[in-house]
C-alpha cells in the first residue's frame, strides 16, 4: 500500500475496545434515560471500564452472549471486527485475528490466538466444541500479547472468565427447544456457606439431531450430544486474602463430522502426453492413472467439484493396482449429492471428547498498595474421532479374479498368482481387521490424542498513590501430548497380506523374519505396518518473566513500558512412518529438540484530553513486538520426496504499531471508537501437506487495517451498534510450490505419480521415454519420481522454473534428448498475495428496541454480519477463493425482572446461507481432494428461563 493510503487507514483508525459489536451493546443496561452503562473488564489484569482500556479488547457478558446468540467460540466471528474462524482438518480450528492465526499443522506448533480460561492459558481446549454458560465475561484482545498475559500470542487472546461465587443465594434454570429436535438445558446455583466459603455450581447440556443424513446408513450425520459442568468454591477468610478453586468438566460423544463436504473435480489423467498409451486396455488404464493427480484445481463453487477422486491417483489405489484388486477408478462416474450436509459413509462418524480442568487462584494483599497472586491450572484432554476417509462409496467392487496386469503376475508362484488371490480374497473380499471384510475400496481414518498441561503463574501488582506503578510476573508451563493419526485402507492391508503369504506363509503375521505386521484389532494399537500412523509424542516446557511499568506523567497522560523474556523448549520423539515395511510397532527416530529464547515488549501512552466536543476521550498509541515459537517438522515417509526439508521451522515475529481513540458523546448516549494498525510480520508459519506429512514454511508479510465500533442510544430502549473492520494483508518476497498445481500450466512439464503415490514433475521428453519403457509393465512409470543420481541437481528444467533434485533412471540410460531431471514443481511467486482467511472487510450491524408493558418488557433484536471474499491458501488461485458471506440473527425476549421469568424466540442464520469458511487440501497420495468447512444452517427455537 502506498504511503498516502496508509495515512488514510490510520486516519480511519480502529476501535480496540468499544463494547464490541452488537453483543456487548445488547447486554449494557442504562442508568437514567438512555445513558450507556459500560462493562467492567480485566483485560489489563485489573478492573477497568471498557472505554478506559487503551488496548483492543471486545467484551461480552452472559446476557449479551444469549441476546445475540453467541453460543460458543465460533460465533464470536459475528461480533468482533477483523476476526475469522473455521474448523480445521485434524479436530483443530483457526481463530484468526487481523490475519494472524494458525495455518500450520504440527504438534509442536503454537496458536497465533491464545485461549485462556480465567487468565490461564489452555493449549489444548474445546473452544469450537463447548458452549458458553454461566460466564462473567468473554474478552477478545486483538494484537500481540505477552507483557500482561502469561502465555504470549501474536494474534491476540480469547479470555473466558467464568462467574465466581458471591455471598448471596442465586439460582437460574434455562431450557431451549429448536429445530433438528435441539434441546439445550442450562442451570446455576450459588450458595454462601457461612461468612468465609461460597460455592457455585453450573451446568450445560446440548442434544440435537444431525444437520445432514448419512445416505449409506440412513442415520443422522453431524449430530450433537454433549454436556459440561463446573464447580467453583471461594474462600475469603480475611479482607486481605481471597481464593477460589474451580473444577470444569466437558464431555461429548456423538456423530459429529470432523470435516465438511469433500470436494473434487475428478482428474482422469491426460488423454495423451504426446504419444498414445498402450494398445492393451488394462495397461493403458494404469498408465493414464499414473499421470493423474486425483482432483483438479477448480473453483469450490464449480458444479464439477461435487465429483469424486480418481482412486488410481491415491496410495490406496496404487496398492489396488499392484495387487490387481481394482481395474481402473473405484469411483468412476460417481458424483456426490449437492446437499453439503449429507454424506455417504460406510459407517457413521464417531466423535468422543473429554476435558477436565482444575484451577486454583489466590490473592493476598501484602500491603494496601501491593497484591501478590498465584494462579495454578491443570488440564487433561482426551479425543477420539473416526470416520470414513472419502465419505462416498465406490461405484464398483473389487475383482473376483485379479486384474491380469499386476505386480505379482510374473512371480514364480505355484499355481500362479490367481490361486493365492482366490485363497486370500474369496469373491474379491479383503478381510481387513480395521475396516472389516469388504469387497470394495474402503478407507477410514482416526484422529486421536491425549494431552496434559500444568501452568503456574505468580504476579505482584502495585496500586501506589504516586505516579509509578507496576505489574510483574512469571509463568511456567509444561505441556505433554501424545496422539495418532491413522489412515487405514483395505487395499494396503491386502497388499501386505500377499507379501506376508509369499515371505512367511502367514498372511496375517504379527512378528517374525520378513513379516509385515498386520494389526488384528479393529481399533489400531500402533502394532501394525498395514496402515499409516503418524505418531510423535511432544513435550513443551515454557518459562517466561514479564511485566509492565506505568508512569502517570500528568493527571491525564500515562506512559506504559512492558517487557517479556520467553524460553520455549520443545521436544518431539518422532517415529518413522512404517507402512508396508517389515517389522511391528512404531520405529522411533532420534529425539528432536529445539529451544527458542526471545525478548519482546511494548511501549506507548494513553492520554485523556479535556475536549469541548466530547464527554470523554481516550487517545492511545503503542508499539509492541509479538513472538510465536517455531517448532519441529514431522519426519517424511522413507524413500519419499525429492527436496530435502529442514527438521525445524522458525518462530514468527510481529512488529505492531497501533493508534486509537475511544470517545463518548451526547451525554453518554453515543460511543465512537477508532483505531489503526500496521504489522511488519516476519516468519509467518504456514503448512502444506506433502509426502504424507505436514511441512511448515516461513514467509514474511505486512498487515495494516482499521476498525470502527460505535453505539448510539438516541432514546431510552432503542440502541444501534456497528463494528467495521478493514484489513489489507500482503505477502512479501516469498516462493512456494503449490502441490495442487505443480506444473503451473507449463506444457513442457508432466506430472506423474511416484512409488509412494506422491507427485513430481518431469520434462515431457522424459515422460515419453518412461511411457515407452512401460509398454509391457506400466509400473515402470513409478521410477520417474525417484532420483537415481544427484546429477543435475539445481538445474532449471528446460527453463520452466522447476528446479531438479536429481536424475532418474531414464536420464541415466543415455536416451538422446531425455534429461531425466526430477523436480517437486514450479515455485509460485507469492509477492503481493493476500494472507489466507483475511477478509478485506468485516461488518457487524445491530439494532435493539425494548418496550415496557407494566411489569413486563419485550426486547426485539436483530444482528447482521458480512465478510468479504478471502482465500484459503497463500497461492491465491481461483481454486483457493472463498466467496463473501452474510449472517442474520433475530431474537425476541419477553421478561418480567421482578418475577425472574424470561421467555424468548430466536432465528440464527435467518437467510439459511451455506457459507464456506475454509478448506483443507489433502496430500498427493490422497488425491488432492479438499475437505471443506461450512457455517451452520438456519436454526430457530424458543426458550424459557427462571431466576431465583
Amino acid at each position: 500500500m502506498k504511503t498516502a493510503s496508509l495515512r488514510g487507514v490510520l486516519a480511519a483508525g480502529v476501535s480496540f475496545g468499544v463494547i464490541c459489536a452488537f453483543a456487548t451493546q445488547a447486554s449494557a443496561q442504562t442508568t437514567g434515560g438512555n445513558v450507556i452503562e459500560e462493562l467492567v473488564v480485566t483485560a489489563q489484569r485489573q478492573a477497568e471500564a471498557l472505554q478506559d482500556v487503551p488496548i483492543a479488547v471486545s467484551a461480552f457478558d452472559q446476557n449479551a452472549l444469549e441476546k445475540s446468540k453467541i453460543d460458543g467460540g465460533p460465533n464470536l466471528v459475528l461480533a468482533v471486527p477483523n476476526v475469522n474462524f473455521s474448523k480445521g482438518n485434524f479436530t483443530g480450528y483457526n481463530f484468526q485475528i487481523r490475519g494472524i492465526g494458525s495455518k500450520l499443522v504440527a504438534a509442536s506448533g503454537d496458536a497465533g490466538t491464545g485461549i485462556h480460561l480465567n487468565n490461564s492459558p489452555l493449549i489444548a481446549n474445546n473452544l469450537f466444541e463447548t458452549e458458553f454458560y454461566d460466564m462473567e465475561r468473554v474478552e477478545v484482545l486483538r494484537g500481540p500479547q505477552g507483557t500482561l498475559y502469561g502465555r504470549n500470542a501474536t494474534g491476540g487472546v480469547v479470555n473466558l472468565i467464568t462467574a465466581k461465587p458471591v455471598d448471596t443465594f442465586q439460582a437460574n434454570a434455562r431450557a431451549e427447544y429448536g429445530n433438528y429436535d435441539s434441546i439445550k438445558l442450562r442451570g446455576m446455583i450459588n450458595m454462601p456457606l457461612g461468612d468465609i466459603f461460597a460455592v457455585r455450581l453450573a451446568g450445560n447440556y446440548l442434544k440435537r439431531d444431525g444437520y445432514g443424513t448419512n445416505l449409506a446408513t440412513g442415520n443422522d450425520a453431524d449430530d450433537r450430544d454433549l454436556w459440561g459442568g463446573r464447580a467453583t468454591i471461594s474462600f475469603n477468610p480475611t479482607e486481605r486474602f481471597r481464593a477460589w478453586l474451580l473444577l470444569d468438566h466437558f464431555e461429548e460423544h456423538d456423530n459429529r463430522s470432523r470435516i465438511g463436504k469433500q470436494l473434487c473435480t475428478k482428474d482422469l489423467g491426460p488423454a495423451s502426453i504426446g504419444a498414445p498409451y498402450s494398445a492393451i486396455p488394462p495397461i493403458a488404464q494404469i498408465q493414464r492413472g499414473l499421470f493423474s493427480q486425483g482432483c483438479l484445481p477448480t473453483s469450490l463453487y464449480d458444479p464439477s467439484a461435487l465429483g469424486t477422486v480418481n482412486s488410481q491417483a491415491t496410495l490406496g489405489g496404487l496398492f489396488a493396482a499392484l495387487g490387481g484388486f481394482q481395474t481402473g477408478d473405484a469411483y468412476a462416474g460417481k458424483m456426490q449429492t449437492a446437499d453439503v450436509r449429507d454424506i455417504e459413509s460406510l459407517f457413521d462418524p464417531i466423535y468422543k471428547a473429554k476435558t477436565d480442568i482444575y484451577q486454583f487462584n489466590a490473592e493476598f494483599d501484602v500491603t494496601d498498595q501491593l497484591t501478590l497472586s498465584w494462579l495454578s491450572a491443570y488440564s487433561f484432554n482426551k479425543l477420539y474421532t473416526r470416520q470414513d476417509y472419502n465419505r462416498y462409496l465406490p461405484s464398483s467392487t473389487f475383482n473376483t479374479t485379479p486384474n491380469p496386469v499386476n505386480a505379482f503376475a510374473a512371480a514364480p508362484i505355484p499355481g500362479g498368482y490367481g490361486a493365492i488371490y482366490s485363497l486370500l480374497f474369496p469373491g474379491g473380499v479383503i478381510n481387513d481387521p480395521q475396516n472389516g471384510p469388504q469387497n470394495r475400496f474402503t478407507t477410514s481414518d482416526i484422529s486421536s490424542g491425549y494431552s496434559e498441561q500444568w501452568s503456574h503463574e505468580v504476579r505482584l501488582q502495585s496500586d501506589f498513590d504516586g505516579p509509578l506503578n507496576f505489574s510483574v510476573g512469571g509463568l511456567i508451563t509444561k505441556y505433554d501430548t501424545t496422539g495418532d493419526y491413522y489412515v487405514m485402507f483395505n487395499t494396503g492391508t491386502g497388499y501386505v497380506q500377499i507379501q506376508n503369504l509369499l515371505n512367511t506363509g502367514n498372511p496375517n503375521c504379527v512378528s517374525g523374519a520378513g513379516c509385515i505386521a498386520v494389526d488384528p484389532g479393529a481399533d489400531p494399537t500402533r502394532l501394525g505396518h498395514n496402515y499409516y500412523d503418524s505418531y510423535g509424542p511432544y513435550r513443551l516446557m515454557s518459562y517466561a518473566a514479564f511485566g509492565e511499568l506505568y508512569w502517570q506523567m500528568t493527571d491525564t497522560f500515562k506512559w506504559t513500558l512492558g517487557l517479556r523474556y520467553t524460553v520455549d523448549d520443545k521436544r518431539v520423539l518422532a517415529h518413522t512412518v512404517s507402512l508396508a515395511v517389515p517389522g511391528a510397532g512404531p520405529i522411533p527416530r532420534a529425539l528432536q529438540e529445539v529451544k527458542f529464547k526471545e525478548p519482546t515488549g511494548r511501549i506507548g501512552f494513553d492520554w485523556k484530553p479535556d475536549l469541548a466536543f466530547s464527554d470523554d476521550t481516550l487517545v492511545y498509541a503503542f508499539y509492541s513486538r509479538g513472538y510465536k515459537g517455531g517448532g519441529l517438522n514431522p519426519p517424511f515417509s522413507p524413500g519419499v520426496g525429492v527436496v530435502p526439508v529442514s527438521e525445524t521451522f522458525e518462530p514468527e515475529f510481529i512488529n505492531a504499531y497501533e493508534i486509537g481513540t475511544k470517545n463518548t458523546f451526547a451525554g453518554g448516549t453515543l460511543q465512537a471508537n477508532l483505531t489503526g494498525f500496521y504489522y511488519d510480520y516476519k516468519g509467518y508459519q504456514v503448512s502444506k501437506i506433502i509426502n504424507r506429512t505436514s511441512i511448515n514454511e516461513n514467509i514474511d508479510a505486512k498487515v495494516m487495517g482499521a476498525e470502527f465500533e460505535g453505539i448510539w442510544q438516541p432514546i431510552e430502549g432503542l440502541r444501534f451498534n456497528t463494528a467495521i473492520g478493514y484489513l489489507d494483508t500482503e505477502i512479501k518476497n516469498g516462493t512456494s510450490i503449490d502441490t495442487f498445481n505443480r506444473t503451473q500450466g507449463n506444457p513442457n512439464l508432466v506430472l506423474v505419480k511416484s512409488s509412494a503415490a506422491s507427485n513430481c514433475v518431469v520434462s515431457r521428453a522424459t515422460a515419453l521415454a518412461a511411457l515407452a519403457a512401460s509398454a509391457s509393465n506400466p509400473f515402470n512409470l513409478l521410477g520417474l519420481c525417484t532420483p537415481a543420481s544427484n546429477a543435475g541437481a539445481g538445474t532449471n528444467i528446460g527453463g520452466t522454473g522447476a528446479i531438479a533434485a536429481g536424475t532418474n533412471v531414464f536420464g541415466l540410460a543415455g536416451i538422446p534428448g531425455v534429461d531425466g531431471l526430477v523436480s517437486e514443481g514450479v515455485p509460485v511467486d507469492l509477492d503481493g498475495n493476500k494472507l489466507p482467511n483475511a477478509p478485506k472487510w468485516t461488518l457487524s450491524l445491530g439494532a435493539q428496541y425494548t418496550m415496557n408493558f407494566g411489569d413486563w418488557e419485550a426486547t426485539l433484536r436483530g444482528d447482521y454480519y458480512k465478510q468479504t471474499k478471502t482465500f484459503a491458501r497463500i497461492y491465491n488461485s481461483d481454486a483457493d477463493r472463498i466467496r463473501s458471506w452474510e449472517n442474520v440473527n433475530l431474537t425476541l425476549t419477553v421478561a418480567n425482572p421482578d418475577m425472574g421469568v424470561e421467555v424468548g424466540a430466536f432465528i440464527k442464520n435467518a437467510t439459511n446461507e451455506t457459507a464456506v469458511t475454509d478448506f483443507y487440501l489433502t496430500d498427493d497420495s490422497s488425491g488432492l481432494f479438499r475437505n471443506v468447512f461450512y457455517t451452520e444452517p438456519r436454526t430457530y427455537g424458543i426458550w424459557v428461563s427462571k431466576s431465583f
